[in-house]
C-alpha cells in the first residue's frame, strides 16, 4: 500500500476542497473586516473627536449661562434618553404603536431590516417579538428564496429567447429549429437546449434593476422627507440590504402630503428593493465562490508542480513511480488484481503483468464513467470539479440554473 505522505500536499486540497474553500473565505472575510475597520476609522474618527469636543464646550457654556450644575444637567439628559426609548422626541413624530406604525415595525422585523426607531419597551412585547420574529424571519427568507428562483428562471427564459433570436438572425439556427424540447431537432437545437445564461449578465441586469429602484425611491424621499438625494440613496442601500442602521428612517413624520399614497409607495419600494438586492447579493456570491475555486486551483497546481518535482527526484528506470502510485491510489469495484502485490521488490524492473494490470484499472474506470453517464448515475468527478453542486439555501436554488453553476461546464 502506498503511504499517504507520498500523495503530496495537493491531495489535501482535493480531499477537503469544501473545507479549504471555507477556510480561505474566512481568512479573506477577516482581512476584509480589518481593511474596512482601518478605512472607517481613518474617515470617521476625526469627525467623532471634533463632535465630542464641540459637545463638551456647549455643555460647559450652557451650565455657566443658566447656573446649572453639570450633574443635574446630565441627570436630565439621561431622563430624556429613557423617554426616547418609548418614542418621545423633541420634534413631534407620528405615533409609533398605532396600527400603521405597528405594521411598519413588524415589516422591519420579518425583513430583518430592524431600523431601531421603534422597539418594544414592555416585557410582554419583547417575549412576543422573539417567537414572532423566529417564524416571521424564516418565512420571509423562504419568500426571498422563492422570489430568487422565479427571477432567475424569468431572466434565463428572456435571455435564452434573445440568444435564440440572435442565432436565427445570424443564420446559425434555422427557423424550423426553434421548437426545442421534442428531442428531434438538430445539433443547433441540442446546443440551444443546453444553453444557460452567464452569471455576469444576470448580475448586470439585477444591478441595473436595483439601481433604477433606488433612484426612483430616492427621488420620492428627497421630496417627501426633505433629505438630500445622496442621503436618500444611502438610505435606500441601507434599507434594501437589510442593514438598517436607523440614522435615517422613512415615514416618521406626523403628517405628509398624500400620506396614504406615500406610505404605500414607501412599502412597495422597500419590498422591491430588498428582493432585488437579495437576489443580487446571491448572484455576487457565486462570483466570489468562482474566485475562491480559482485561487484553490492555482494553489493546487502550484502544489502539484512541487510534488511532481519531488517525485521526479526519486523516480528512475528501475522503479517508475507514476505506475506504482496509479496502482495503489485507484480503487474500482470488481477490479482488484492482487497477485502481483508483494512480488516485486524496490530494486526490480516492472513486470509486464503489472503494466497490464494498471491499464486494466484505467479501462475499468473509463467503462464505469461511461456506464454512469449513459444511465444518469452519479457524476462525482463533475461535482468535485464544479464546486457548486449540492449546497443549501440560495446556492441550492441557483444550482445548474446559470452557466457558471452547471455541472456540464
Amino acid at each position: 500500500m502506498a503511504r499517504r505522505g507520498d500523495e503530496g500536499c495537493c491531495a489535501v486540497l482535493r480531499l477537503n476542497e469544501d473545507n479549504a474553500r471555507f477556510g480561505l473565505l474566512a481568512m479573506l472575510i477577516l482581512l476584509y473586516l480589518l481593511c474596512g475597520a482601518l478605512v472607517f476609522s481613518a474617515i470617521e474618527q476625526p469627525t467623532e473627536l471634533k463632535a465630542k469636543k464641540l459637545w463638551t464646550q456647549r455643555l460647559r457654556n450652557f451650565t455657566e449661562m443658566h447656573s446649572i450644575s453639570g450633574e443635574d444637567l446630565k441627570a436630565f439628559l439621561r431622563t430624556y434618553e429613557e423617554a426616547n426609548v418609548y418614542g418621545i422626541h423633541v420634534d413631534k413624530l407620528r405615533p409609533r404603536w398605532d396600527f400603521p406604525g405597528a405594521f411598519y415595525f413588524v415589516g422591519t422585523v420579518v425583513s430583518t431590516i430592524g431600523f431601531g426607531m421603534t422597539t418594544p419597551a414592555t416585557i410582554g412585547g419583547k417575549i412576543f417579538l422573539i417567537f414572532y420574529g423566529l417564524i416571521g424571519c424564516a418565512a420571509t427568507i423562504l419568500f426571498f428564496n422563492l422570489f430568487l428562483e422565479r427571477i432567475i428562471t424569468m431572466l434565463a427564459y428572456i435571455m435564452r429567447w434573445f440568444h435564440e433570436r440572435q442565432l436565427r438572425c445570424t443564420g446559425v439556427l434555422m427557423p424550423s429549429d426553434h421548437r426545442c424540447g421534442s428531442g428531434t431537432s438538430g445539433g443547433e437545437s441540442d446546443s440551444l437546449e443546453g444553453w444557460k445564461p452567464s452569471v455576469y449578465y444576470v448580475m448586470l441586469i439585477l444591478g441595473v434593476a436595483a439601481l433604477l429602484i433606488a433612484c426612483c425611491a430616492s427621488a420620492m424621499y428627497t421630496v417627501m422627507e426633505e433629505w438630500g438625494y445622496f442621503e436618500s440613496l444611502y438610505f435606500c442601500f441601507v434599507a434594501f440590504s437589510t442593514i438598517g442602521f436607523g440614522d435615517l428612517v422613512s415615514g416618521q413624520k406626523e403628517y405628509y402630503v398624500n400620506q396614504g399614497a406615500y406610505r404605500f409607495g414607501n412599502c412597495l419600494f422597500i419590498l422591491m428593493g430588498v428582493c432585488c438586492i437579495y437576489s443580487l447579493f446571491n448572484v455576487i456570491s457565486i462570483i466570489i465562490k468562482q474566485t475562491l475555486n480559482w485561487i484553490l486551483k492555482k494553489l493546487d497546481c502550484r502544489c502539484c508542480r512541487r510534488c511532481t518535482r519531488k517525485h521526479l527526484r526519486h523516480r528512475n528506470a528501475v522503479n517508475p513511480a507514476h505506475i506504482n502510485s496509479r496502482r495503489n491510489d485507484v480503487s474500482v469495484d470488481t477490479v482488484c488484481d492482487s497477485e502481483t502485490d508483494g512480488r516485486r521488490m524496490s530494486g526490480e524492473m516492472i513486470s509486464a503483468k503489472d503494466f497490464l494490470a494498471s491499464n486494466k484499472v484505467s479501462l475499468a474506470i473509463m467503462q464505469k464513467q461511461l456506464y454512469e453517464t449513459a444511465n444518469g448515475g452519479p457524476r462525482q468527478s463533475y461535482v468535485r470539479h464544479n464546486g457548486f453542486s449540492g449546497g443549501i439555501g440560495a446556492l441550492a436554488v441557483m444550482n445548474n440554473r446559470l452557466a457558471e453553476t452547471s455541472v456540464d461546464r
